[in-house]
C-alpha cells in the first residue's frame, strides 16, 4: 500500500486540517514521544496552540522491541493486557522486568523532556492527545487512562494513521478521534508503512521541538 504521508511534520500538517474547529481554542496539544511529537508540534503550528508532552511507553514482548502487550503511563500508571500475557505465554518474571523498563524509560523522558516545568495541569481542558499512529493501541490506551485520572475536560484523539480494530476501539474511550488515515484487513499492520520516511527520534531532536513549541 502507497505510503500516506512524507513524513511526521507532514502527517501533523494534513491532520492539523482536520482539527481546524480547535483553532484559536483553549485546547491543549500533547504528545506521546518520540515519534508523536513532530506530528503535534506541527499540530500546534498550525493551530496556534500550546504545545506539551505525556510520555508513556509500551511494555514489551521479550522477543521484540516494537510490539508490546501494555503500557506504562507518565503518571506512573500501568495497564496490561493479560489475556495476550497468559495466550503469549510470558512468564512473571519477563512482565515484571519489562514493566520496570518502560516505567524507567517514562522517568527518563519526564526528566529530560520536562525538566524545569511544572506537572500537566489538565484539569477541565480540552486535550487533542497525539501519536504518529496507532497499532496495538496499548499506549494511546494508558495515556486516555492517565488523562482520565488528571481529569482533563475532553480527550479528543488525533493520529495520522491506524488500523481500523485499533482505531475502533480507541474511539470508544475518547471524547472524539480524527484520524487521516485508516488501513484495515488481515495481517500485520506497521504503523511506518504510512509514512515515506520513518525514522527512531533522538531525545536532542525532540527536546528542539519543544523548546520552539507555542506558549
Amino acid at each position: 500500500m502507497k505510503a500516506a504521508f512524507r513524513d511526521r511534520a507532514h502527517a501533523g500538517r494534513e491532520l492539523a486540517k482536520m482539527l481546524d474547529e480547535f483553532r484559536g481554542t483553549a485546547a491543549w496539544v500533547v504528545a506521546i514521544p518520540a515519534g508523536g511529537v513532530p506530528v503535534a508540534a506541527a499540530i500546534a503550528r498550525q493551530l496556534g496552540l500550546p504545545l506539551d508532552v505525556a510520555p508513556v511507553s509500551k511494555v514489551l514482548y521479550p522477543w521484540t522491541t516494537e510490539s508490546g502487550y501494555g503500557a506504562v503511563a507518565f503518571d506512573g500508571s500501568v495497564l496490561l493486557d493479560e489475556a495476550a500475557i497468559e495466550s503469549r505465554g510470558v512468564k512473571p518474571a519477563q512482565v515484571e522486568k519489562a514493566t520496570a523498563d518502560a516505567r524507567a524509560k517514562v522517568e527518563r523522558r519526564l526528566a529530560r523532556l520536562r525538566a524545569g516545568r511544572p506537572p500537566l495541569a489538565l484539569s477541565g481542558r480540552t486535550v487533542i492527545v497525539v501519536d504518529d499512529g496507532i497499532a496495538g493501541g496499548s499506549t494511546m490506551r494508558a495515556a486516555i487512562a492517565a488523562l482520565r485520572r488528571q481529569a482533563a475536560g475532553k480527550i479528543v484523539v488525533a493520529v495520522p494513521t491506524a488500523h481500523k480494530a485499533a482505531l475502533d476501539a480507541i474511539s470508544q474511550l475518547a471524547d472524539e478521534t480524527f484520524c487521516a488515515n485508516v488501513r484495515a484487513g488481515g495481517g500485520s499492520f506497521a504503523v511506518a508503512d504510512a509514512y515515506e520516511e520513518w525514522r527512531d527520534l533522538p531525545d536532542e531532536e525532540i527536546q528542539a521541538l519543544l523548546e520552539n513549541r507555542v506558549r
